[in-house]
């Protein structure tokens, strides 16, 4: 399990910026730039120990080691397959994604996508590469990776048979970004890991956003219009042709794919004899095996267009790319993929940005990993988050009133899973109306009287994404794998359309609900795990000393532990304190200077003359006189705490009182 420290570690890495795209997370702590200085004066070429040139980085069982497939494989560097490699030869397009021997298509479909898109292409594709100016046999690339941007450093070693590249190539022998692009992300497991997948990972691997899946036999009104707002907005797409499609001697004919991804590229409206005619332009990554129905190629439709239009549109090669009509597209296809890279809302004529929020967690055996609402005894005790939605959408295109969401669940790590033999979990989520208080995680009593007001589907895919409209309120989102008892680790993302605020739902422990009691180690474990997931408040981490402080100022009975209801009372306060934190955190920098202190302290019931206040800021702030939240928290829980020791000993009303050795003992302690 992921351990509170480095959850802190992550959250500290984002404040500072590490894990953006301008400033990207090392894959296995390599630094591109020393490697490259460092090959360049030693004079010899990288050679990258982390993805050797060996028959491991290829696969693990149809590409294993001595397999059929890998027979006479040989790695060489481009300049070992011709006099003059070019690594982007008069720009990248999609022209350059040509599928060899692997079928990853669905990358492929992706990357042929990106290329329409050169300012995000060359955020994962860094332009100033060469095989002429530093060459020293290393390249680097940049993917996005549940939540964070990873740099990906690569050698230039390509696996070939018959002096000729084994995997994707570009149409033209001379150049290498696209067979390096696939290396790169093939890092992440080998190969073999890659056979199989949807285009929609790849989209999110590209680019941070979100992707919708559009099942076409449930076309949405206007999903031409979403289509072509789609593709102005930058957005990527992709389309597949389900396994199940029936194959009939015409469709055959049409020389389309069942089970292969294909890149939608454009979305024009043309006057055919008069008439106005929808037209979509897509790709196959083969690079050839065209669509041969209408608006094809080489069919007669072009006749009976304008010049204008024909020159603009008319593309006539075998290139993999052809046009269909709309009307052709949602009869033969039966998927399209849309990832919103904003993400921008693609339901509303009007364009409007996401807010964007992110969530990482884990599924425990006997702990967190409860399964789906089929299984009552344990499904309480999955993760859970909360999103407040308060603003209604503008211009709903429906008309009616709401508040648009998209929710997508994340299992992390799959590729990397495949060698070991482990598949992709069934995995979903539900919303609920959230009926808790203060955060507090909900339980049986509340989430199986009650049903969802919405959810997903359970799937075995990398990630399940859905959109709902709902009215304002709070809702739980519960996020499971269908059976109980599966571990694994998630990302959990929500774009709201307007304005929300999300939050982790404190994940009380079996121990707590079995006895209903939590101490001071689990107290502070709990704290940990909540406000370490915050990006307003900055925080080291709530400290043992504080847990205790905590639990002696509410335990009631003297147990040593915190029942529910005293949980509960502390939950109160400390989203009180939190309330009063950000508030006077007047330049958002998630701490609190000393002299915003004493203001903090009035607003919380504290009066503290300049003496106590010079001793706070001695006791809780660091050396630039910073308080941060646990801090704050822990000063606050003192004061409360000596506050009410002196008023039950105080005499009299005269400010003043007496203690014996006892109670000055149990003042100290």
């Amino acid at each position: 399990m992921t351990s509170t420290a480095d959850r802190l570690a992550r959250q500290q890495d984002r404040e500072q910026g590490i894990g953006t795209n301008k400033k990207a997370v090392k894959l296995f702590q390599q630094d591109y730039e020393t490697l490259h200085e460092q090959c360049l004066k030693s004079g010899c070429l990288f050679e990258d120990n982390c993805f050797p040139a060996e028959p491991t980085s290829l696969g693990y069982k149809k590409l294993g080691p001595g397999s059929e497939e890998t027979k006479g494989v040989v790695w060489k560097r481009p300049k070992e397959l011709c006099s003059n490699p070019q690594f982007i030869d008069d720009g990248a397009t999609r022209m350059d994604i040509c599928q060899g021997e692997l079928g990853d298509c669905w990358l492929l479909a992706a990357i042929a996508s990106l290329t329409l898109h050169q300012q995000i292409l060359a955020r994962v594709v860094p332009q100033e590469q060469s095989f002429i100016k530093g060459y020293a046999g290393i390249f680097h690339f940049q993917f996005w990776q549940f939540g964070e941007w990873v740099d990906v450093v690569i050698d230039d070693r390509l696996p070939t048979r018959d002096g000729k590249l084994l995997f994707v190539h570009s149409a033209l022998c001379s150049e290498f970004w696209s067979a390096l692009l696939e290396k790169a992300y093939a890092k992440y497991g080998s190969y073999e890991a890659l056979i199989e997948g949807n285009t929609t990972e790849g989209f999110e691997d590209f680019t941070g956003g979100i992707a919708e899946i559009y099942y076409i036999e449930e076309t949405p009104p206007k999903l031409f219009q979403i289509m072509q707002k789609a593709l102005s907005l930058g957005s990527l797409l992709g389309c597949a042709i389900d396994n199940t499609s029936a194959e009939t001697e015409e469709f055959k004919a049409l020389t389309l794919e069942k089970d292969h991804a294909y890149s939608v590229t454009g979305a024009e409206e043309v006057h055919f004899q008069g008439e106005p005619v929808q037209l979509v332009r897509m790709r196959n990554p083969w690079g050839y095996k065209e669509w041969t129905g209408p608006w094809s190629d080489e069919s007669s439709e072009w006749n009976h267009i304008s010049k204008d239009e024909k020159s603009k549109l008319n593309h006539a090669a075998v290139d993999g790319e052809f046009w269909i009509s709309y009307s052709d597209f949602i009869k033969q296809f039966t998927q399209l993929q849309i990832c919103n890279l904003t993400p921008d809302t693609l339901m509303s004529d009007e364009v409007g940005h996401w807010n964007h929020y992110q969530f990482e967690g884990t599924w425990r055996e006997g702990s967190t990993a409860g399964g789906c609402r089929n299984f009552p005894e344990t499904f309480s005790s999955n993760p859970q988050f909360v999103v407040r939605l308060e603003d209604v959408d503008d211009d709903p295109l429906d008309g009616k009133d709401g508040c648009t969401i998209l929710v997508g669940l994340m299992q992390k790590d799959v590729r990397q899973q495949k060698r070991l033999g482990r598949n992709l979990e069934f995995i979903g989520f539900a919303i609920y109306k959230y009926k808790g208080q203060n955060n507090v995680h909900l339980g049986p009593d509340v989430l199986l009287r009650q049903s969802p007001v919405a959810e997903s589907s359970f799937t075995n895919i990398r990630e399940v994404c859905d959109r709902f409209k709902l009215p304002p309120g709070e809702y739980a989102i519960v996020p499971s794998t269908f059976q109980p008892d599966k571990n694994g680790s998630f990302l959990l993302r929500v774009f709201s359309e307007k304005k929300a605020a999300a939050r982790y739902c404190v994940t009380v422990t079996y121990r707590l609900i079995d006895d209903m009691e939590v101490s001071a180690f689990e107290l502070v474990e709990i704290l940990n795990k909540v406000f370490s997931q915050r990006s307003d408040i900055k925080t080291d981490g709530f400290s043992l000393e504080t847990g205790r402080l905590i639990v002696s100022l509410l335990d009631k009975d003297e147990s040593g532990k915190l029942g529910l209801m005293e949980f509960n009372l502390l939950w109160s306060k400390i989203q009180k304190y939190l309330v009063i934190f950000n508030k006077h955190d007047t330049d958002s920098s998630g701490t609190m200077n000393s002299h915003e202190m004493r203001g903090a302290a009035t607003e919380a019931g504290f009066q503290v003359n300049s003496a106590v206040l010079q001793s706070i800021v001695s006791r809780y702030s660091d050396a630039q006189y910073v308080i941060d939240f646990d801090c704050f928290v822990g000063c606050l829980i003192k004061l409360e705490m000596l506050f009410k020791m002196f008023m039950a000993l105080e005499r009299a009303d005269t400010g003043k009182i007496e203690l014996d050795m006892q109670q000055v003992c149990k003042t100290i302690t």
